[in-house]
């Protein structure tokens, strides 16, 4: 019996020296497979805010600068101008402008609404397919000046 014993804890002695270093190797492989899907979330998450502001701030700007304009024909012109440029800021190509008014547009007391929507890229697939997951907007509103 004592000699099954002594050579069931050599086995398995041998065993535990044969299977050296396999803990670094599954450690690695776990990280890998679970760290990259979580630092794309990120990424993901990351480009979905950026996205959130950047529409948020286009359309407050574009209201504002539709508001102050002289005629309707340049207050289009300069509030697709400040969007454009708000997206260019924070990295972005394009993004679908609307502009309504509740009445004749640069009425004093008239309300003006910009609208900008944006497609948000995937982080390193949009490059390659041109794919967007996420599509975010704004709105902001501004009152034409009843003085003006």
């Amino acid at each position: 019996m004592a000699k099954n014993l002594r050579s069931s804890i050599a086995a398995l002695r041998q065993m535990a020296r044969d299977e050296g270093g396999s803990a670094i190797v599954e450690f690695i492989f776990a990280a890998t497979v679970l760290l990259i899907p979580m630092i794309y979330l990120i990424l993901a998450a990351s480009q979905l805010q950026a996205g959130s502001y950047a529409v948020v701030g286009a359309a407050d700007q574009a209201a504002k600068v539709f508001a102050v304009a002289e005629t309707p024909v340049q207050a289009r012109a300069q509030a697709h101008e400040a969007v454009n440029r708000a997206m260019n800021n924070f990295g972005y190509s394009s993004a679908k402008t609307s502009i309504s008014c509740d009445s004749t547009c640069l009425s004093p007391g008239s309300v003006v609404t910009v609208t900008v929507e944006l497609d948000v890229p995937l982080p390193f697939v949009s490059e390659i397919f041109d794919a967007s997951a996420f599509s975010v907007d704004s709105s902001a509103s501004q009152r034409v000046d009843r003085f003006g």
